[in-house]
């Protein structure tokens, strides 16, 4: 799981326990600016197959982590519990897509489109 900080113009996602062994990341940083969308969606996080994994952990059912290549690019994952999966689209970063479970899906969901809205206006 993860946790998501709002920094100035900047989301701070900090990885949590031992998620971090298991997705070789521990943070991320991402600019508002580039932030397409968010959505809640726990079917992205399902099934066994996300792509060719560099580097990541995988047990079906248990955990997704770590970085898996697919068609449109690099896409990071850390999710346990697809039911608590939050999706943010993205441009201009390594990662096209961060698939990461929180632990309020709503509640986060809500708060980041607040911002990316303040953003437009």
């Amino acid at each position: 799981m993860v946790r998501i900080s709002i920094v100035g113009d900047h989301i701070h996602i900090d990885v949590e326990g031992w998620d971090k062994l298991w997705a070789f990341r521990s943070q991320l940083d991402i600019p508002v600016a580039h932030i397409r969308s968010v959505r809640i969606d726990p079917d992205a996080a399902t099934g066994w197959w996300h792509g060719l994994r560099m580097p990541g952990t995988q047990i079906p059912g248990v955990i997704t982590a770590g970085t898996y290549y697919q068609s449109e690019g690099a896409v990071f994952y850390d999710v346990h519990d697809p039911r608590r999966t939050i999706v943010l689209e993205l441009d201009h970063e390594h990662y096209r897509r961060l698939v990461i479970e929180v632990e309020d899906p709503l509640a986060t969901a809500t708060q980041l489109q607040a911002v990316l809205n303040a953003r437009t206006t």
